[in-house]
Order: structure tokens, then C-alpha cells, then sequence
């Protein structure tokens, strides 16, 4: 798969790693990019379609749904990190409607159309959802929920010949980590590294030196094993029927 004359949609795509994404795909060809955001977008180059779009909004879910009508790609790069303390019942509920609950409901909202064009589905994830930052406890929880749906729906959507890829994405140089004194990568390379990944059919991408560095070893790995065999659960489920 290329994501040359591909039609994109990108939520959160109106700063950092969303905004990034939108520049890698008009790099790579993209036919047009949907850009999913809250507030106003502007952007020169034409193919770029600016649609309002908050993933905690099911009414603005479904009329982008109806606005879009055709879909190659999804990704749901859209995710919020709140200052926290653990026992915070507010930063919970806000951290899982964006980062986990919203992905979901947008992706059940696309279905339809990735079904037909049989296509792809881009999770931005983290690192905290694989190994928890305990200083953004409930932040932590939200990502790693949103990666356990991530490898549910790869499982479930295989056979409607949909690809769902999570990246695990470590420190990026965003306004999400600017309180943070640590090395970060660059939105720039770490989007045409998630594209690689999605061109290569990588299940799991990996798009920063530390989430590399941290994953060695990963795909022949007993958790990557046991997602596999699960797997076959579904499988032998659908011959049943």
C-alpha cells in the first residue's frame, strides 16, 4: 500500500503530530486529506479539506462520517494529556472520552467506508500504554485501553480486508511534552515514519529513537505471540458460522 492517491482523514490535525501527518501524506501523493479538527483550518495546498470534527461530538462524528462519503485511511491521531494526579476522577473521564472512547466511536463511524475501499486504520498511541507513566496515571490507562482496541479491531476487521496498525509513540516535540526536560523527536520525522510503517504493513510502529530502542525484539515476542494466538479465537469463530 502507497498513500498516493489515497483519500486520508486526520483527526487532531491542526498542530503536532496531526499536523505533521497532514505534510507527509500531500508528500507521499495523497489524493486528498481530510483534516479533522476543533476549531478553524486554513491550509494553501488544495487537496487539504479542512472538516470540523471533536471526537467527543457524535453529532460532528457522524455529519464528517456523511461529508467524507469515501475513505482510504483513517487515523486517529486526535489525544489530549492533562496535568493529573492519581485519584483524579475529572482528568480520568476527560482522558478516556479523547484518547480512547472518541477513536472508537469515530472509527465504528467510518466503517462503511473503509469496508468498500477495504482499507487502513492508523492508531496514534503511546508508550505509556504499553509501560505507564506514573506521572500521568490515568493518561497511561486511557492509551493502553485505546491499544487493547487497537488489537481487537485488527483481529475483528482482518476479514473485511481492513489493515489497523498502533503506533506506539514515545517523547515528540509537541506542545504535549513541553513540560518535559527530555530528548524528544521531531513531528516531521516521526509522521514519515508512521507512514512507513502503514506502507510496510507494519502491525505495530514504532516512530521515535526510544520507542525503538524500548521494542527490540518486539514482534518475536511473547506478547505479540499471544495477540496472534488469540487471534486465531476469531478465526475459528468465524468458520463456525
Amino acid at each position: 500500500m502507497t498513500f498516493a492517491d489515497k483519500t486520508i482523514l486526520i483527526t487532531g490535525a491542526n498542530r503536532g503530530v496531526g499536523r505533521a501527518l497532514v505534510e507527509a501524506a500531500l508528500e507521499r501523493g495523497a489524493k486528498r486529506v481530510y483534516a479533522g479538527t476543533r476549531g478553524p483550518l486554513t491550509h494553501p495546498d488544495g487537496r487539504v479539506v479542512p472538516v470540523s470534527l471533536d471526537v467527543t461530538d457524535a453529532d460532528q462524528i457522524r455529519s464528517a462520517a456523511e461529508e467524507v462519503g469515501a475513505l482510504d485511511v483513517l487515523i486517529n491521531n486526535a489525544g489530549i494529556a492533562l496535568p493529573e494526579a492519581f485519584g483524579d476522577g475529572a482528568a480520568l473521564e476527560r482522558h478516556f472520552a479523547v484518547n480512547c472512547f472518541g477513536p472508537f466511536a469515530v472509527t465504528q463511524a467510518f466503517l462503511p467506508v473503509l469496508r468498500r475501499s477495504r482499507g487502513r486504520i492508523v492508531n496514534i498511541l503511546s508508550l505509556a500504554g504499553v509501560a505507564a507513566m506514573p506521572l500521568q496515571p490515568t493518561y497511561s490507562m486511557s492509551k493502553a485501553a485505546a491499544f487493547s482496541m487497537t488489537q481487537s479491531l485488527r483481529m475483528l476487521l482482518a476479514g473485511d480486508g481492513i489493515a489497523v496498525h498502533a503506533v506506539l509513540l514515545g517523547p515528540t516535540d509537541t506542545d504535549m511534552t513541553r513540560g518535559f526536560d527530555i530528548p524528544k523527536a521531531a513531528p516531521g520525522e516521526v509522521a514519515r515514519r508512521v507512514l512507513d510503517g502503514a506502507e510496510k504493513g507494519q502491525d505495530d510502529i514504532f516512530p521515535d529513537p526510544l520507542s525503538a530502542s524500548a521494542t527490540a525484539g518486539w514482534d518475536g515476542g511473547p506478547t505479540k505471540a499471544l495477540e496472534r494466538h488469540m487471534g486465531t479465537y476469531v478465526a475459528a469463530g468465524a468458520d463456525r458460522d
